[in-house]
């Protein structure tokens, strides 16, 4: 069977075409799959499917073997993925996942998809929605997690997601990363962005992920910083996120919508045995 290793800004993915021959991985085949040791390699492993609804459907599970129901920079892949195989021609192109249908729009350039807008849809910041424990709005509450307290905004794009402003070092983010994700407020577990507001009023973003542990980049998780640092005040509803690998943009628009622009990159093909 063949796959294809793709990453965005270091978010890499193994991406299945299953359009037309039916594959259904188990948690244990993308446990082994994702495994950097002894399988591929990645943060997840990824399926274009049929879709009713939309031109195609995308099934993503996390690299612990969950099923993520969004990923910004994999659904980045994922388009340039189906397009450049000529799985798909429209463009924007319709892509239905668990979290609904996300239109991304290429910019193509000799055949090549050089760039990737995804409407990513509406943020939720009711609590009951993200989901989190408690009534109202998470907006710069104070948590605890081994002994430390953070300031936190919550909100879910796609799938749930805390911002931690302030500073900490990679070290810290591997500490506590893996608690906050588990805090009992998030009966869901929770993604953990770890945020800092640049002076230029664009921000610097390093994410645990939920079911994934340090990624290098989070496309879902760069809007929910950006949203929560707009809703702070600390920023304007136009964002530039700098990860380790490049830059997002994220743009929070009047009609509610948050837009994601950024890149793709194929990595290498291969065969699964």
């Amino acid at each position: 069977m063949r796959f294809t290793k793709m990453h965005g800004l270091g978010n890499d993915f193994i991406v299945i075409d299953a359009m037309e021959k039916e594959y259904f991985p188990t948690p244990n085949d993308a446990r082994r799959l994702c495994n950097r040791r002894t399988g591929i390699g990645a943060d997840g492993l990824m399926l274009a499917l049929p879709s009713q609804k939309a031109d195609l459907r995308m099934r993503l599970l996390n690299s612990d073997g969950s099923t993520a129901e969004m990923c910004g920079n994999g659904i980045r892949c994922f388009a340039k993925f189906a397009y450049e195989r000529g799985m798909v021609r429209s463009n924007p192109i319709k892509i239905e996942t668990p979290a609904g249908i996300k239109l991304a729009e290429l910019t193509v350039k000799g055949g090549r998809v050089t760039a990737i807008r995804v409407d990513m849809g509406e943020p939720l910041f009711e609590k009951k929605d993200i989901p989190m424990k408690g009534e109202g709005i998470c907006r710069l509450e104070t948590i605890e997690a081994l002994g430390r307290s953070f300031t936190i905004s919550a909100v879910n794009t796609g799938v749930p997601h805390i911002a931690v402003f302030g500073e900490v070092t990679e070290e810290e983010i591997l500490k506590y990363g893996p608690a906050l994700e588990r805090h009992p407020l998030f009966p869901a577990k929770v993604n953990v962005n770890f945020v800092n507001v640049e002076p230029d009023g664009s921000i610097s973003v390093r994410t645990w992920e939920r079911g994934c542990g340090r990624t290098l980049a989070c496309g879902t998780g760069s809007c929910a910083a950006a949203v929560c640092a707009s809703m702070a005040g600390f920023t304007g509803r136009s964002v530039k996120v700098h990860l380790a690998l490049g830059e997002l943009l994220i743009e929070w628009a009047e009609n509610g919508h948050i837009y994601m622009t950024g890149h793709a990159e194929e990595i290498f093909e291969g065969n699964i045995k």
